[in-house]
């Protein structure tokens, strides 16, 4: 089955984008990557629970993270990439030595902008739901897929 047959996807938009308009919702989020021009990324978020003074968070408190400077799922992703790019590590490494150096989280940052993403997503019931389409969105797209 196609992925575009498993659920309504929004738009593509841009990551920096997307961190302000992907809904506050449980879901699954496609990731494509302007280097590579193919999905590089599929996650999911299920409910995350606001802290009382904060509303839930779903797939847009996951995008945040990520545009943060977190190194874990698609962020670690992207930065195990640039890591593996001996350009972008002469880049860095010359920032240093200018004395320049900055905090890991800006080398992640950098790393999701060496990847030029995009993002599309859909809207999950639940959580459970979320996980459920994220499992049979990477088994079709598995060959291209950065995740583990």
């Amino acid at each position: 089955m196609d992925v575009w047959e498993m659920a309504q996807w929004s738009a593509w938009v841009g990551l920096e984008e997307a961190r302000s308009v992907v809904p506050r919702l449980p879901g699954v989020y496609m990731a494509r990557s302007g280097l590579e021009g193919c999905v590089v990324y599929v996650g999911c978020a299920k409910e995350r629970a606001g802290n009382g003074s904060r509303p839930a968070n779903g797939m847009r408190g996951r995008i945040a993270k990520y545009t943060s400077g977190l190194a874990s799922g698609l962020g670690e992703a992207a930065l195990d990439r640039a890591l593996a790019d001996p350009q972008w590590l002469r880049e860095r490494l010359a920032e240093v030595e200018a004395g320049q150096p900055v905090r890991a989280a800006q080398w992640a940052k950098a790393a999701l902008a060496r990847a030029e993403l995009e993002l599309c997503w859909a809207v999950t019931a639940t959580g459970d739901g979320a996980k459920a389409l994220e499992d049979r969105v990477i088994a079709v797209l598995r060959p291209t897929l950065w995740n583990r």
